[in-house]
């Protein structure tokens, strides 16, 4: 018997929404439907698989996880389409889209992508999150901070990062220290690897 999941049906088409939502009951699982993406990430939920409709085809499972990427806010997405083409299925799953269907109409194959989904979710979940985090944390610093983070990544000592911003030792220091308090680090390593995990989701936040 397969685990009942909360299925968060984003769709701007209300026909479409609600007949996602009684095959979604009728397959034993629970349903609540978003007209937006923005309605979707107003409510934060912490828990479920997005089936979200990809519209335009092609682009709107990239807008989506920019969205979400850019509102600190992640969840496992099942990307759906009436009739998807084999370049929209390869971009929506490098962006991190978990599955593509076309729209399903019985209760087997969407169960079948529940469960394939519902598999790899928590992994992607906690990585996603890990990195929406560091994106809004590395937000809050000035340019001059973030140039000193860059070049700390890229590691350069305090006397390189001094001479390459053509400021002196000392001023980088009191940067790098308004830097790590920003970012809660403790240490140099926690604010580099900050910087990675919201490097790696930065390109996907920039799109839609």
């Amino acid at each position: 018997m397969i685990e009942r999941v909360t299925l968060h049906i984003l769709d701007s088409d209300s026909a479409r929404r609600a007949r996602l939502a009684r095959l979604a009951f009728a397959a034993g699982h629970h349903a609540e439907i978003y007209a937006h993406a923005e309605e979707l990430l107003t409510h934060a939920p912490a828990r479920g698989l997005v089936l979200a409709q990809d519209e335009p085809v092609g682009e709107g499972i990239t807008a989506l996880v920019a969205a979400m990427m850019r509102a600190g806010q992640w969840l496992p997405v099942i990307a759906i389409a009436e009739n998807p083409s084999i370049s929209a299925v390869v971009k929506a799953i490098k962006v991190g889209a978990l599955d593509y269907l076309t729209v399903p109409e019985q209760i087997a194959p969407l169960n079948e992508a529940v469960a394939r989904s519902a598999r790899e979710a928590d992994a992607q979940r906690l990585s996603r999150a890990r990195a929406a985090e560091a994106r809004q944390r590395i937000g809050r610093l000035s340019m001059r901070e973030r140039e000193v983070l860059d070049r700390l990544a890229d590691g350069c000592s305090n006397k390189v990062i001094a001479r390459d911003l053509e400021i002196s030792p000392r001023t980088v220091e009191i940067h790098r220290m308004k830097m790590m308090d920003k970012l809660g680090a403790r240490h140099a390593a926690e604010a580099v690897r900050l910087r990675i995990e919201a490097s790696d989701m930065g390109e996907l936040a920039a799109r839609g």
